[in-house]
């Protein structure tokens, strides 16, 4: 009876422990670790979410850019940093095809990371310069059956140059080459100077320039249109309706994390998902919210990993 005793009030001692822990974080600064350049779509939920938390908290929230290997370098720095609640991966859906498309990422999606969230999601879309002869999508591939074109993309294995490549490569049998950039600020750059005069991004990179009229826009890859762009049709308009894809950025925490810190950040980005403001500042950049428990991102996490993976197999696509 003695060691039952003592056995429960060490496991009563541990919860306490875990649970003054977990009331204790923040107590300094937390860094939020995007493994790409910024002014791409991570980065900019990053930084929405990032002044949402600091204000919430109370805490400073850092963002850090570790750029690199389609966004491996940052998530690998992650997966080995301690488990506290300090270090953060906010990442695009790169970190579920990576972990097909590379021999070796460098960290288990499943194993290493425990999903605290995914906050906004958005379609990729087809673009072009405003000299190309192409008023629809239509018009385009038809043109890439007598022209020798290239698309643009933010980065090698990135949903939107696996979006291109089934579209163009798979789909419609082109003959384009895609040139991949070192995130999506680049990427919309060349684009604007024509060079390539083709592109296939997620959507909050060229939403300034497209609503400029510097790029023009064909199709999104939505199930259904979006506000942003509401004159823009769906892949599945342009006559290619089993096309959704998506890009979103998650949030992600190192395997080992307290549950009851998992659960709090989860709580406080459901509860900036809520606010009116911060859904508006969202849509602005073209994203539509997410959110949802910890339990419904691990299974959403899953079920993309088993899809991109089928993408990059049809697809052939390797990392550069």
């Amino acid at each position: 009876m003695k060691a039952i005793v003592r056995v429960l009030a060490a496991c009563a001692a541990f919860a306490l422990a875990g649970a003054c822990h977990a009331q204790a974080w923040p107590a300094k600064p937390v860094r939020f670790v995007v493994p790409f350049v910024p002014a791409g779509p991570a980065d900019i939920i990053a930084r929405l979410v990032g002044q949402r938390l600091t204000e919430a908290l109370g805490q400073q929230v850092i963002v850090d850019n570790r750029a690199g290997a389609g966004g491996n370098i940052g998530t690998a720095a992650v997966a080995k940093a301690a488990p506290d609640g300090y270090t953060v991966l906010v990442t695009s859906s790169a970190f579920v095809v990576n972990v097909s498309l590379y021999a070796n990422p460098g960290y288990d999606a499943e194993r290493d990371f425990i999903p605290v969230a995914v906050v906004g999601s958005q379609p990729n879309v087809i673009l072009v310069h405003p000299s190309v002869p192409a008023r629809n999508l239509d018009e385009l591939l038809r043109l890439g059956k007598t022209a020798k074109l290239a698309f643009a993309s933010p980065g090698s294995g990135t949903t939107p140059h696996l979006t291109g490549e089934n579209l163009f490569r798979v789909i419609s049998k082109l003959d384009i080459t895609p040139i991949h950039f070192r995130g999506a600020g680049a990427a919309v750059t060349a684009v604007v100077g024509g060079e390539p005069s083709v592109g296939c991004m997620a959507l909050a990179g060229p939403l300034p320039q497209i609503k400029a009229g510097r790029l023009r826009a064909l199709a999104v890859s939505s199930a259904k249109r979006i506000a942003a762009l509401p004159d823009v049709p769906t892949l599945a308009e342009a006559g290619f309706p089993g096309l959704q894809d998506y890009t979103w950025i998650g949030i992600f925490l190192p395997a080992g994390t307290p549950p009851a810190i998992v659960q709090r950040l989860n709580e406080v980005v459901g509860r900036a998902l809520q606010s009116a403001e911060f859904r508006e500042r969202l849509e602005g950049h073209g994203f539509e919210p997410v959110g949802g428990s910890p339990q419904q991102t691990a299974e959403y996490v899953k079920a993309e990993i088993v899809k991109w993976a089928k993408v990059v197999k049809d697809t052939g696509a390797k990392a550069d």
